[in-house]
């Protein structure tokens, strides 16, 4: 599995980057998408909506089956992936690029770095 080591994920299977504009891009993890299989369909927040850690954010819905998404962190949304509207497949093919699912600005930084490390993650998957 690919777990970049400069992000932070949830033990839901979601990821977290700061960018260097200090907002957050959120998306699934690589593993994840892998278990989902064939991503056809991911529902998303609005722009502007208030977002709490844990709080239910979407849903992404495979050829399997459908799972929730919740965000890693406070904050509102500040944008949306559009071009998953179309091509949901892109959170399969590149989970931690183009599959990217909505950025956030974060009400407290301090939050970002209670996240599980790539190294703490990739430990939960083998508990």
């Amino acid at each position: 599995m690919n777990t970049p080591e400069n992000i932070r994920y949830t033990s839901s299977h979601e990821w977290a980057r700061i960018e260097s504009d200090g907002s957050v891009t959120i998306g699934i993890t690589d593993h994840a998408q892998d278990a989902l299989g064939e991503i056809v369909f991911v529902e998303l927040p609005a722009v502007g909506d208030k977002l709490t850690a844990s709080q239910e954010l979407g849903v992404v819905e495979s050829v399997k089956a459908a799972s929730d998404i919740y965000s890693p962190l406070d904050g509102s949304v500040t944008a949306i992936n559009e071009a998953l509207e179309d091509e949901a497949g892109l959170v399969n093919s590149d989970p931690y690029g183009a599959g990217w699912f909505l950025k956030l600005k974060m009400r407290d930084e301090a939050d970002f770095e209670n996240l599980m490390s790539a190294d703490e993650y990739n430990a939960s998957l083998h508990m």
